[in-house]
């Protein structure tokens, strides 16, 4: 194997190397660095770098000689290098510069200042009929809306024009979604019962997905962008091929409506929740359920991995949000304090919060690892739909039934502006990949763009 390039990823943190096998073929390798954040413990960094020292002098180190090191800034790089080189074959000591570079950058993209404050940028009257869904390619520069009109329409982000219609569903046009992080297809679910592949580029329709005997009303890709899942009223998922838009598994189990589907990080499982109760479980590569995971006492909203794919969480209208563990099945916790249905959960890009939304009003914020509750945020005077961090999983966004977003700091709770001018409920809230836009759908038939204030100073 030979290292061809070396590629950054802002959030969640990492970097990825791109490779030549054995067959020369080409091949991406991530490796996460989810430990590196804004507030990372300096104290451990260099209690680390002193044992990293002493390793390499052996029988030559003296006590309270190794403990001298540079800057917490060059440390921090310094220990981060060592720790990739020791532990990754692809990476030599000659790549030690330019994997340095790299780090630099992340580093200073992590440490860039927040924004608490949004101005509204764009009003967009999208469609004839109501929107069901909104959402962002990963650079942000297009979103996609979809409809009761029975269209899903690809928008400039920045001009507010509309790029493409895509047309051809015979009914509402209900789950949408970009293939992220590519961003060049688009997949439309729609209560006609089939599901279409998209050029996002050109508008042409690539594939009809036929199949399923009822309304689809979720819909995902992987993150390779080689298989798309789709979830049914018909009780089942199925899976298809991106390439050729064939159907390669049929997903059977479930008793009811499958109403939520998402794949790993690495698109070797697949995790549906249903209205009957359960989350389960699919190797991807067989088609077989290999969990199920029971608990919930009501119909299941939506179930989710970390980013790291070892941890699944389910929503529930039971009024609680359960953690599961992915290699057992078994249920880790399970998250009381709503007094109402639980419509949305949500991880931070690099899995170490989680946060719940629901009919109440409120979300609740945790620590994926202690399990305790930081915060509970209060405000909105409806229901919460849909809740969202930003990449940098420092801010929250809530949408809610009573016409507003709402945007929280996500270490305190404390609400730092509310997103007001719709007319009706706001069923959709989104970022963009920078966490500088933000995109809002609702039932007054109008989505709303809006971008970090230009007067404002960071925090």
């Amino acid at each position: 194997m030979k290292l061809k390039k070396l590629l950054l990823r802002y959030y969640p943190p990492g970097i990825i190397l791109q490779y030549k096998d054995k067959d020369d073929s080409t091949k991406l390798k991530p490796i996460d660095l989810l430990d590196i954040t804004p507030d990372v413990d300096l104290e451990v960094i260099q209690q680390q770098y002193c044992t990293t020292v002493q390793a390499a002098m052996g029988n030559y180190s003296l006590p309270g000689t190794c403990c001298h090191p540079p800057s917490s800034y060059m440390l921090f790089l310094q220990v981060l290098l060592t720790q990739l080189i020791n532990q990754e074959p692809l990476i030599s000591e000659s790549k030690r510069p330019a994997v340095r570079q790299l780090l630099e950058r992340l580093v200073a993209k992590l440490l860039e200042p927040q924004y608490s404050q949004f101005d509204l940028f764009k009003v967009l009257r999208a469609h004839i009929l109501p929107l069901t869904n909104c959402a962002f390619n990963k650079s942000g520069d297009k979103f996609i809306t979809g409809s009761y009109d029975r269209t899903c329409k690809v928008w400039d982000t920045q001009t507010g024009d509309e790029i493409h219609t895509l047309q051809g569903h015979k009914n509402v046009v209900y789950a949408i979604a970009f293939n992220n992080p590519f961003g060049d297809k688009v997949i439309t679910g729609s209560f006609d019962k089939t599901a279409k592949l998209w050029d996002a580029n050109t508008g042409q329709c690539l594939h009809t997905l036929k199949g399923h005997e009822m309304e689809i009303v979720c819909t995902s890709f992987n993150m390779q962008s080689t298989l798309v899942a789709t979830g049914s009223m018909d009780h089942t998922a199925k899976l298809w091929v991106v390439e050729t838009g064939e159907e390669c598994s049929t997903l059977s189990g479930h008793t009811a409506e499958i109403v939520s589907v998402c794949f790993n990080t690495a698109g070797d499982l697949l995790v549906t929740g249903s209205f009957d109760h359960d989350s389960r479980l699919w190797d991807v590569r067989t088609g077989q359920c290999v969990h199920v995971l029971s608990g919930h006492r009501g119909e299941v909203s939506s179930s989710i991995f970390n980013h790291a794919g070892s941890l699944v969480l389910s929503g529930s209208i039971d009024t609680t949000a359960r953690l599961w563990d992915v290699r057992s099945g078994r249920c880790l916790s399970v998250k009381t304090g709503h007094t109402d249905e639980v419509l949305d959960v949500a991880f931070d890009a690099a899995g170490s919060n989680f946060v719940s939304a629901s009919a109440d009003g409120t979300a609740r914020l945790y620590n994926t690892i202690t399990g305790s509750c930081l915060a509970t945020l209060t405000g909105h005077t409806g229901e919460i739909s849909k809740v969202a961090f930003n990449p940098q999983g420092t801010r929250l966004l809530t949408a809610s039934s009573d016409r507003t977003c709402r945007l929280w700091d996500a270490e305190s709770g404390e609400c730092l502006q509310v997103l007001s001018g719709h007319t009706d409920e706001i069923f959709s809230c989104a970022f963009n990949y920078e966490g500088d836009s933000i995109i809002t759908g609702s039932k007054d038939n109008t989505c709303r763009i809006w971008k970090v204030a230009e007067e404002e100073d960071p925090q």
